[in-house]
């Protein structure tokens, strides 16, 4: 497929990019890849100072690699899911020991390591490196999905005829493709947002098949469940004092019913967790 996008798409983003940290010229391949981990599920303005911390004091996977990983956990404070910080530092440890303290830049290599699935590898490829990879992240499945299909929203989960699609459209230049993957990303976070979508901004909005077709919505989605009184909460607050106490690792439940980070620490607070109904099991604490 011929990209009539690209041009007006890329000269949108030169005028408008936002100026990220990950995104500059002189970002190395382990500021990307840890800005892809902690974009995992949390937003921009909450990796932001995340982010320029972590690099502060784990300027390169070596250095990472030779602090525990409880200090990961610490460090990774309330992005969420601290799961990803563990699969970072593991990360850290593969990336000093197998690739010379590098990230690599090859697709398999980077699928090698915890955490990095086909889009954060993808990315990272394209982004560091300036490879040619379809990055189908929720943003850029969106536009696509508008700009071409017609479609409000795309499906829930990534499909082929997506993979495909994206992959049609890159540029034939490897750069040129790298820098319109990011471009059509931005325009998803900046104007094609999910609910309130700027057409009058858009670069592409006479191109656009959902604009043609009048805006047709798509099927009702269940709301997201909330976040306040669930289990995630509780997992939250409980990581925030075990956070504090301890000397590595993710929480865990000890056999007489406390909560620890693994491995030699001081004993944790005695906190026994259980659910509205005192009949329920008490929760663990999964990482993520």
């Amino acid at each position: 497929m011929t990209n009539g996008y690209a041009a007006p798409v890329l000269r949108w983003y030169a005028a408008n990019a936002r100026d990220l940290p990950w995104r500059r010229d002189d970002a190395s391949a382990w500021s990307v890849l840890v800005s892809e981990i902690m974009l995992q599920q949390t937003p921009v303005a909450r990796v932001l100072p995340a982010h320029a911390a972590w690099l502060a004091r784990w300027p390169t996977p070596p250095s990472l690699a030779a602090a525990a990983p409880g200090d990961a956990v610490r460090q990774w404070g309330r992005l969420g899911y601290p799961r990803r910080a563990l699969r970072l530092h593991a990360a850290a440890r593969i990336l000093t020991e197998d690739h010379n303290g590098r990230v690599p830049a090859s697709l398999p290599a980077l699928r090698s390591l915890p955490g990095v699935g086909g889009y954060t590898a993808a990315a990272v490829a394209s982004f560091a490196f300036g490879q040619r990879h379809a990055v189908l992240d929720t943003n850029v499945r969106r536009v696509l999905a508008r700009l071409v299909r017609g479609e409000e929203l795309p499906p829930r989960s990534a499909s082929a005829a997506e993979a495909r699609l994206a992959e049609s459209l890159l540029p034939a230049v490897p750069g040129r493709a790298a820098r319109w993957s990011v471009a059509v990303m931005e325009l998803g976070a900046l104007v094609c947002t999910a609910t309130r979508p700027d057409c009058a901004s858009c670069p592409v909005a006479r191109r656009c098949e959902w604009r043609r077709a009048g805006h047709p919505a798509g099927p009702q989605r269940p709301g997201k469940p909330r976040y306040q009184g669930s289990d995630r909460e509780c997992r939250g607050r409980l990581l925030g004092i075990l956070r504090e106490a301890a000397e590595s690792g993710q929480a865990a439940e000890l056999t007489d019913g406390r909560y620890a980070l693994p491995g030699p620490a001081p004993v944790a607070p005695k906190l026994s967790v259980r659910g509205r109904d005192s009949s329920q099991p008490r929760t663990t604490l999964p990482g993520a």
